[in-house]
């Protein structure tokens, strides 16, 4: 734990940031999942890393990080994807926290693992809040159903990568309330768009294994893969 008071993951030094990274550095499956999105995107990337299709955000502390030691980030410009076709909604930085800002990549034939982003490493997952305030585990980002390959595999995602993500949050969440609170909203989103889909919402369970999760009153239920949804060209 840094001796210091901390406000904000903006206020982590270089040091600290590198650690973070380190200890959630796993791929999320065994296989290249990039690969087997890639082939449905008009621009031939992996959905993930196109951000004409997901712009990443990063905290402060992690473009102050980055900028010194790789060249394979810049701030978003706004003009990247003026060529090329892609989902608008993407492209909009107005919900991105005060503590983040957009960044561009060179793209993923540049990609240095090593140099990822936090929230490149948690896509297409967010940490699941309750509405007690319980993180219970891995959430995926609705908007990406029909493109992320991974949303479809949930059964693929490897414990390692799954450990990993949970330790990395459980550290910012004991150390910003904030971020927690945030994605207490984020998770009060997507129960209310789950409860619009008629639908329950699927959940990599911090203490192993599946759940679904009935939207309207939180019940938990047990689920095996093959109860898990597959959408689009996944199915």
């Amino acid at each position: 734990m840094p001796n210091r008071i901390l406000r904000s993951p903006n206020d982590l030094n270089a040091d600290e940031i590198r650690a973070l990274y380190m200890g959630f550095n796993s791929p999320i499956t065994v296989q290249d999942c990039g690969e087997k999105c890639a082939l449905h995107n008009p621009s031939g990337k992996p959905f993930c890393c196109d951000i004409c299709e997901a712009l990443p955000a990063a905290y402060k502390s992690e473009w102050d990080t980055l900028r010194e030691t790789t060249k394979l980030w810049h701030l978003y410009q706004g003009d990247e994807c003026d060529s090329q076709p892609h989902s608008q909604d993407s492209l909009s930085n107005d919900d991105l926290p005060s503590s983040m800002i957009p960044l561009a990549c060179l793209g993923p034939e540049a990609c240095e693992r090593e140099n990822r982003l936090l929230s490149c490493r948690q896509f297409p997952f967010f940490p699941y809040v309750t509405s007690n305030y319980e993180f219970l585990g891995l959430a995926y980002d609705w908007a990406f159903e029909e493109k992320c390959w991974v949303i479809s595999n949930l059964g693929q995602v490897t414990e390692q990568y799954k450990e990993e993500f949970i330790r990395a949050y459980d550290k910012l969440f004991a150390l910003f309330q904030d971020e927690f609170d945030s994605y207490a909203i984020k998770s009060e989103e997507i129960r209310e768009a789950f409860i619009e889909k008629k639908r329950e919402i699927p959940l990599l369970y911090r203490d192993g294994g599946y759940s679904l999760i009935n939207p309207e009153n939180e019940h938990i239920y047990s689920a095996d893969e093959n109860q898990l949804p597959r959408f689009g060209v996944y199915r």
